[in-house]
């Protein structure tokens, strides 16, 4: 089993949750604050809900093996 797919899904779920649930510590995060001040916070939900689904799907094609 690859353990990089596994981080990246599990990544990518964890950022798809922050961003569908709006959790106020995960938005205020100094690290988010540059997309927040720059798409908003709706527009940083939305980008962080496309990230975590990059994600997710890439750790899943490497779990799957499509991608080495």
């Amino acid at each position: 089993m690859h353990w990089e797919g596994l981080i990246l899904v599990a990544g990518g779920a964890f950022s798809i949750a922050g961003a569908a649930c709006d959790w106020e510590w995960f938005m205020n995060h100094h690290k988010t604050q540059f997309f927040v001040a720059i798409l908003g916070r709706t527009g940083a939900r939305i980008f962080y809900g496309i990230l975590g689904a990059a994600l997710a799907v890439f750790g899943i094609l490497i779990l799957a093996g499509t991608v080495q």
